[in-house]
């Protein structure tokens, strides 16, 4: 989704109000809704500040609660996502803050980083009668390999590589230049290694999941908080 309203087709923007309004109405529907649309997104920016599971997900439903009990502070200046975005961005940064020294993704020393990447296997999955299994490992290998990446270019990467924004939406979303998240996603891109990058394809689009019992959980759990629904 484009990161600002204007970028929205005159549908997308009508359809987007319509949604916000049900919502504002406590509509169980738009509020499911609005979540399994976002739930990876969210989950994925805020495990990227804090590394780990649960406090990714405890960020994903403090950040729907405090939307939807403050969904007249939506003006549709930006699309809903991104909006959603930035909240859970300072949610993550205010729970990282209280743990560590203040870390600020839009200012990072421009000096060449150093990183320590893992290897990944070399055995082609073709040929591997367990692929499912191989597929998992390399997704652990991945996932861990994005762990290691300094904070503001892993906040890019996930943004760019991962969950697929653009460069301007990734830019207004983490407040830096456009230069600035071609510049990172770069460094990011040579930390991680042209090779591995290859040999993991489409496997990266998958790491970080968030689905299935997990998704549906953190959405029960934020209509509970609400006091919508059964």
């Amino acid at each position: 989704m484009p990161g600002t309203a204007a970028g929205l087709s005159a549908g997308a923007r009508t359809s987007e109000a319509a949604l916000v309004d049900r919502a504002r109405r406590r509509d169980e529907a738009a509020l499911r809704e609005i979540m399994q649309a976002n739930n990876r997104r969210l989950y994925r920016l805020a495990r990227g500040i804090l590394r780990s599971d649960s406090e990714a997900e405890d960020v994903v439903q403090e950040t729907y609660v405090r939307a939807f009990t403050h969904l007249d502070g939506f003006l549709g200046g930006s699309a809903l996502s991104t909006w959603l975005s930035r909240i859970a961005i300072n949610e993550a940064l205010g729970r990282a803050r209280g743990r560590r020294p203040q870390v600020e993704l839009g200012s990072l020393p421009e000096a060449v980083l150093e990183a320590q990447i893992i290897q990944f296997p070399l055995s082609s999955a073709a040929t591997d009668p367990e692929k499912s299994m191989a597929q998992r490992e390399i997704q652990r290998v991945v996932e861990h390999a994005v762990d290691e990446l300094p904070d503001a270019f892993r906040m890019v990467f996930i943004a760019r590589v991962m969950e697929g924004m653009s460069m301007e939406e990734t830019a207004e979303l983490l407040g830096i230049k456009p230069e600035t998240v071609k510049t990172r996603l770069h460094r990011a891109r040579t930390l991680l290694r042209e090779n591995v990058e290859k040999k993991i394809g489409p496997v990266v689009m998958d790491a970080f999941p968030f689905a299935g019992r997990r998704c549906e959980r953190l959405t029960e759990a934020v209509l509970r908080r609400l006091g919508v629904g059964a």
